[in-house]
């Protein structure tokens, strides 16, 4: 009989279960209408729960006119806060405290006198919030070929999206360290992001598949398929276990999941529960 393992860390962080306490909160408790600016954490399931309960989603403060905004796990910009209390609004910060963390160490880093290079992904909106806090001169860089074509100072400091891989980090620095006289380095990715990736990296090395549960647009939750898909073919990446497909598991013996940063652990339960259910039948 196949065996099902979940990774040692999988599931939604500290972050993102005090973002969900916030905002279901804001649901029951808050006079007149809530909304989220943007997706409250990348999971689509779970934006769609916060609908139900009456926690839309608007892209800008432009669009509210009244009542309460949660700001995102991701964080925004500081214009945007600012710009929500000018009109009237309450405002809940559920931006994540380690992505917080990462805000200060750009301010401090700018303070200081450096050119500052934020290890992520440009667009997301971790790395849109964090030049926010920077201020401007900030620039975003995911692989030492963006830096090609990047003068720098001679004093540089760097930071890096919190669901970033440590080697994403050491390959930029790596890249940067002979071009300048003086590197001041922070690393802010988040340990819950590493732990994960380090058990999801031991478990697929041991599995003939695996299933990462969490959101499509979660770049922490694709970073991880990724890691997996490393050393296990037979991995897949799953919104929903209402996705799982019986051939997954045709000849699988030790199937394992894991989930991102972003997934309640009900999502893992259901997938685990399914992943049963079909190895029983078949």
């Amino acid at each position: 009989m196949a065996t099902v393992r979940v990774a040692a860390y999988a599931g939604a962080c500290y972050g993102v279960e005090r973002a969900l306490e916030k905002a279901f909160a804001a649901a029951r408790d808050a006079q007149g209408p809530v909304h989220t600016l943007g997706p409250l954490i990348h999971n689509p399931l779970v934006v769609s729960d916060l609908e139900a309960s009456g926690v839309d989603v608007v892209e800008s403060v432009d669009d509210v006119s009244d009542g309460t905004v949660i700001v995102r796990t991701h964080g925004v910009v500081p214009q945007v806060i600012d710009a929500a209390r000018a009109k009237g609004l309450n405002v809940i910060d559920a931006t994540c405290p380690y992505v917080k963390k990462v805000h200060h160490a750009a301010r401090r880093l700018v303070a200081d006198g450096c050119q500052l290079i934020v290890v992520g992904e440009a667009g997301h909106p971790e790395v849109e919030g964090i030049l926010g806090a920077a201020g401007e001169g900030a620039v975003v860089v995911q692989t030492p070929a963006d830096l090609t074509q990047i003068d720098l100072a001679q004093k540089v400091g760097v930071v890096v999206q919190t669901t970033q891989t440590a080697s994403a980090l050491s390959d930029v620095v790596a890249a940067i360290a002979p071009r300048v006289s003086e590197l001041h380095v922070v690393n802010t990715i988040c340990e819950a992001t590493s732990e994960r990736q380090r058990a999801a990296a031991e478990l697929a090395d041991t599995c003939d598949c695996m299933v990462v549960v969490g959101g499509k647009n979660s770049a922490n939750t694709r970073r991880l398929a990724q890691i997996c898909a490393e050393r296990c073919d037979n991995t897949h990446h799953i919104e929903d276990a209402d996705e799982l497909e019986d051939a997954w598991f045709a000849t699988s013996q030790n199937i394992g999941v894991t989930a991102g940063a972003s997934t309640p652990s009900s999502h893992i339960h259901r997938t685990c529960e399914r992943i049963q259910a079909i190895l029983e039948r078949s």
